[in-house]
């Protein structure tokens, strides 16, 4: 399906990613350049993921607050929202603090996922999946013993990202992922088996470049207190 402000940005990103592919032939290829320019990619972002924690943050140190103000005033809603207004603009933060620079990070992922997948990029066919290797699905062709691996590294890190948002929704005062939302780390695990294998590796390494971020930008959260 043909998106064209998404069509237009990945025709403009593709031929250096076409041409990089074609140096890096000696040591992987099309491979290399799935995991090298994903890794280049989320560093550039890496100052919206630090203003995401940021955001975190100030929602955890706030938390015991927002709780204690919630108890007190459970049956006068609009006492609530003032004095929860007054307490976020104190501490020059919003209930959302954190939100924007995640989505702000949509983009420019959509964009590096799409370069990996469309068939056809301007017109012509992507380079990128002209190998039979990097083209193939779990389901359509695609070696088992090729995929277990990445499929087993995204359960891992399905796993983490599922502790990870119970541990911040318990510092900062927020609802825990419950029923079908607590899954959501596991979507890119059911994808995978109809993406093409370059899909694949663009997956596995992005979350694990969340994993690492995560276990070293949100090392500073609180811990969860006991009875939370």
């Amino acid at each position: 399906m043909s998106i064209p402000l998404l069509d237009d940005a990945v025709s403009a990103v593709y031929p250096l990613i076409a041409n990089l592919a074609t140096a890096l032939g000696p040591i992987g290829g099309a491979t290399a350049v799935v995991v090298l320019c994903t890794m280049l990619l989320r560093l550039l972002l890496l100052p919206l993921t630090v203003a995401a924690v940021r955001g975190e943050r100030s929602r955890a140190v706030l938390a015991p607050t927002v709780a204690a103000l919630q108890r007190r005033h459970a049956n006068d809603p609009a006492r609530l929202r003032a004095e929860l207004s007054t307490l976020y603009q104190g501490a020059g933060t919003s209930p959302l603090a954190g939100c924007l620079p995640v989505l702000a990070q949509s983009p420019f992922l959509i964009v590096w996922y799409r370069v990996f997948t469309a068939p056809l990029i301007a017109g012509h066919p992507n380079a990128l999946l002209a190998h039979n290797f990097l083209a193939a699905t779990l389901f359509g062709g695609g070696h088992l013993l090729v995929f277990a691996p990445l499929l087993a590294a995204l359960v891992a890190l399905g796993l983490l990202a599922m502790r990870r948002a119970r541990h911040v929704a318990a510092v900062s005062g927020a609802p825990a992922p419950r029923g079908v939302l607590a899954l959501v780390p596991f979507l890119s695990l059911v994808s995978a088996a109809w993406m093409p294998l370059a899909a694949v590796v663009y997956l596995v390494t992005t979350l694990t470049w969340t994993a690492a971020e995560n276990a070293v930008l949100r090392r500073g959260l609180p811990a969860v207190q006991p009875g939370s």
